[in-house]
C-alpha cells in the first residue's frame, strides 16, 4: 500500500483541487474534490448504489468515511432538520466535506476525525459505503465502533461490493450484533448489496 491511499490521514499527493459536476438527490451540483481521497473523479458506483435505495434520514445522521462528502452533502438535503455528522480519518476529505457543505448552503453539518465526535452520541441514521480496502481486521473495528452506537429504533444502511465480501460481511455482523438487532439484504445492483442494520426500539 502507498502513503496515499484514501485512508491515510495525511494524503502525500499535491492538494491539488477541482470543480466537478454530480448529480446529488436528483440536482447536478458543483462540488470541489482532490487527489488523495476515496472517488475524486465524482460519484462512485457503490455510493450511487446506497443513495438510490435508502428511505429519507431521520433524526441524528451519520456518515462513516465522509470523503468529499456525497452521502453527508444528500442526507443533510433530505433532512434539513437534521444533524449530519460526516466523519474520516483524511484531513483532506474533511476539509473538502466541510467546503461543500458551505458551498450548498448545509448548515446542518458538522465534519470531523471519529475523535472529534462526543463519545456519548447516538445516531437514528447511519448510511456508509465503508472502506473494504482498509482490510478486513480495520473494518470489522470500524463497524463495531460506530454500529453499537445506534439509537433505539434507529438504522444504518451501508452498500458492500459483491465481490468484496457483502454477504460473508453481513453474517459477521449478525454474529457480532445483539440477538435482537436484524441485518438484511435490502437490495443488490450493479454488483454491490445494500445492508440494513435496525436496532429494535
Amino acid at each position: 500500500m502507498t502513503s496515499d491511499h484514501y485512508f491515510t490521514a495525511s494524503p502525500a499527493s499535491a492538494d491539488e483541487r477541482r470543480t466537478i459536476d454530480v448529480e446529488l438527490n436528483g440536482t447536478v451540483r458543483k462540488v470541489e474534490t482532490a487527489a488523495g481521497i476515496f472517488s475524486p473523479a465524482g460519484l462512485d458506483k457503490g455510493t450511487a448504489v446506497l443513495l438510490q435505495h435508502v428511505p429519507t434520514p431521520r433524526g441524528r445522521v451519520l456518515d462513516i468515511g465522509c470523503g468529499w462528502g456525497p452521502i453527508t452533502l444528500t442526507a443533510a438535503e433530505q433532512s434539513p432538520a437534521s444533524t449530519v455528522h460526516g466523519v474520516d480519518v483524511n484531513e483532506r476529505s474533511i476539509e473538502l466535506t466541510r467546503l461543500n457543505a458551505r458551498r450548498l448552503g448545509l448548515d446542518n453539518v458538522v465534519v470531523g476525525t471519529p475523535d472529534s465526535v462526543d463519545a456519548e452520541l447516538e445516531f437514528d441514521t447511519i448510511w456508509s459505503n465503508p472502506p473494504i480496502r482498509i482490510g478486513k481486521e480495520a473494518l470489522h473495528e470500524l463497524l463495531m465502533l460506530w454500529l453499537p452506537r445506534l439509537a433505539a429504533g434507529g438504522e444504518a444502511w451501508l452498500v458492500v461490493q459483491k465481490n468484496l465480501g457483502s454477504d460473508s460481511l453481513q453474517k459477521w455482523l449478525i454474529d457480532q450484533l445483539p440477538s435482537d438487532w436484524s441485518v438484511t439484504r435490502e437490495a443488490t445492483a450493479k454488483a454491490f448489496r445494500v445492508l440494513k442494520v435496525s436496532r429494535p426500539a
